[in-house]
Parts: C-alpha cells; structure tokens; sequence
C-alpha cells in the first residue's frame, strides 16, 4: 500500500500529530509525511491512502490548506482511501469563552470540511473526522494524543 501524510503546521503540534500517523502506518504502507506547501497534485498518483491535517484556525483548515484542496482534480482520488484529522481546543476550554463557543456550534472546526472536500475530489472516507486537542494556541498536545493518533492510524490502515 502507498500512503500520504499532508499537513500544515504553525506551532509544531499538527506536525507531531502527522509524523506519528506516518510512523504507525508505516508497518503496512510505504509512506510519506509532507507538508501542505511541498506537495504537487502530481504525486497523489498511485495513492491507495491519503490523510490530510490541519491545524482549525478561525473555525477550518488553514489557508494553504484549503489551496491545496482545491489544487487537486475532481476525480483524482477515485478510488483512493481518505482520512482527515484536525487539532484543536478541547471543548471545556472552548465553553469558557461564551463567544467562542457560539461560533464553534455555528462553524465547526478544520477535519470535517477537509474530509468533505476530498470526498467531492473522490476520495472513499475510511474513518471519520478526528480530532487530537491541544492545551492553548501554542500547544503542547495533550498527554495521550499521540497514542491517539498512532492508534487510529491503525484503524485506517486496516479499513
């Protein structure tokens, strides 16, 4: 099996986030970790799965990677397996801030649009939408999120 790890990164927890899915999935797949701005449309040729992370910022992906979304093909993911994760607050932080919270329930966060739009490029979701939290804007990741992440890489690749 072929597989693909994008994402985007600003304070380095979407990255650890990424590298761990690429290293647990590496048992059954050859594997690529790469960020959002270094990937071509071009290399998802050949793909049996891709899984795309972003950090949720303003309530979605960031911008480069929602450009990169939109770079791929309608149709150039037929066929191949998808998954998408975000990281965010944890909702009791996120219910400490009335406003914020307001927004959360009106907008939602990052992994849901992403899967939804590689989806529409014809990717077959395997997992829903995850999520990994983070402690503050800057991180750190919570203790056990990477384990999360490692164990649901798993469950992908076995889908």
């Amino acid at each position: 099996m072929k597989a693909m790890v994008v994402y985007d990164s600003q304070y380095g927890n979407t990255a650890k986030v990424a590298q761990t899915i690429g290293q647990a999935l590496e048992g059954s797949a050859e594997v690529t970790v790469v960020k959002v701005g270094t990937v071509d449309p071009e290399q998802l040729r050949g793909l049996d799965l891709l899984v795309v992370g972003s950090p949720t910022q303003k309530f979605s992906p960031t911008g480069a990677t929602k450009d990169f979304l939109k770079s791929i093909p309608r149709g150039a993911l037929d066929g191949v397996r998808i998954a998408a994760f975000d990281t965010r607050f944890t909702p009791e932080e996120i219910e400490k801030v009335g406003i914020l919270a307001f927004f959360v329930r009106l907008f939602g966060y990052a992994a849901e649009p992403m899967a939804s739009r590689l989806q529409k490029k014809g990717g077959n979701l395997v997992a829903p939408p995850q999520w990994f939290y983070v402690a503050g804007t800057e991180g750190p990741l919570l203790e056990g999120e990477l384990e999360r992440a490692a164990e649901w890489a798993t469950e992908i690749a076995a889908a």
